[in-house]
């Protein structure tokens, strides 16, 4: 099967699993596990942040934040379409007692004058104050966009200017990084505190990162063990996240041009799939409204010509690349595509026979 469902199904490489089987172990929630520490470390590096705490999810980490960024009952600002909002199961709200205003976005990107007018620095009798400004990057409900630096830069300011904390969702950060042809310091810099995973195109098993201030990781701690985020000897799987960042960064770039070659492919066979030029990193939003099949329909036919793909809404198809997916592999993709597309009951054709 060709899977494009998730880069989330990449396997750990040798050289990981090399790592995981000679990695030093100790208790990381009591002395400390010493591989766990040395991905912290590295990870805290390559984000220009003072520290960094290990973490069994990207859900985990940015749930973490905000709980130690907020107290209950503020409010945390967030662009509508928000992997937090759409794709965390209300651990905003269940969890860490918080409620949430979205902002129109363009893109991924929120509308900086709606922010603006909708950050409340204090409490009043009739108005929650603002705990948290929230963006992402890449953003996975956009398509996998990146957001500008000059965007971030704007963001930060505003909280900086009423004294609100700001944290990024940077899952896939080290995507946004090479679309951008930045460090991933760069980003980074402007927002308090941020997560990525190494478990998504980066290829290690399990894992992500939360990054900030000394402070902030050290209220962030506290968190993590109150959702049961401790994980005593991590350091096998610490040892993959390692290998990921200082071997697996680069190649994303790779998963971007498979990326755009399956785009430019759909939008040969019909320009009302996809523009190609939307399409920034790994992540290639696909709409099938007009074919007369359902998003669901795609995802069972193409099934049967060993692709994998996941329904993103009613009409839309969700591709990921990822290192498992080699050119040939996007080439047979569109052949199965193609041949369906004929077959669609909203194509002339098929309308005919």
């Amino acid at each position: 099967m060709i899977d494009l469902r998730s880069d989330t199904i990449t396997q750990p490489n040798e050289a990981m699993l090399d790592a995981m089987y000679e990695a030093r172990l100790g208790d990381d929630s009591r002395d400390g596990d010493p591989t766990v520490r040395k991905l912290e470390a590295l990870a805290a590096d390559r984000t220009g942040k003072d520290a960094a705490m290990f973490v069994p999810s990207g859900t985990m980490g940015n749930l973490v934040a905000l709980m130690a960024h907020t107290g209950r009952g503020g409010e945390v600002l967030l662009e509508e379409g928000a992997h937090i909002l759409k794709h965390e199961m209300g651990g905003i709200a269940q969890v860490a007692g918080l409620f949430h205003r979205t902002i129109r976005g363009r893109r991924g990107a929120m509308d900086l004058g709606m922010l603006g007018e909708a950050i409340n620095a204090a409490l009043k009798p009739n108005k929650l104050a603002t705990a948290l400004i929230e963006m992402e990057t890449t953003h996975n409900n956009a398509g996998g966009t990146v957001l500008t630096l000059d965007h971030m830069a704007a963001v930060h300011a505003l909280g900086r200017e009423h004294g609100i904390p700001v944290h990024t969702d940077g899952a896939r950060l080290f995507n946004a990084a090479v679309a951008l042809g930045v460090p991933a310091e760069r980003i980074a810099r402007h927002t308090d505190s941020v997560t990525f995973c190494v478990s998504k195109g980066l290829s290690a098993p399990v894992g992500s990162l939360l990054c900030g201030t000394a402070e902030f990781i050290g209220r962030a701690r506290a968190f993590r063990r109150m959702l049961g985020g401790n994980l005593r000897q991590a350091g096998m799987l610490a040892a993959a996240g390692i290998v990921a960042l200082q071997t697996m960064v680069d190649r994303l770039a790779e998963d971007h041009r498979t990326a755009r070659q399956l785009a430019e492919g759909l939008f040969k066979l019909s320009p009302g799939l996809i523009d190609p030029k939307t399409v920034e990193t790994n992540i290639v939003r696909v709409d099938t409204s007009g074919s007369g099949w359902s998003a669901e329909d795609w995802s069972k036919a193409l099934a049967a010509y060993g692709v994998r793909v996941a329904p993103g809404g009613p009409a839309q198809l969700r591709f990921v690349t990822h290192r498992h997916i080699s050119s040939a592999d996007i080439e047979t993709t569109l052949a199965a595509f193609r041949e369906l597309w004929r077959k669609a009951p909203g194509q002339p054709a098929s309308r005919a026979g």
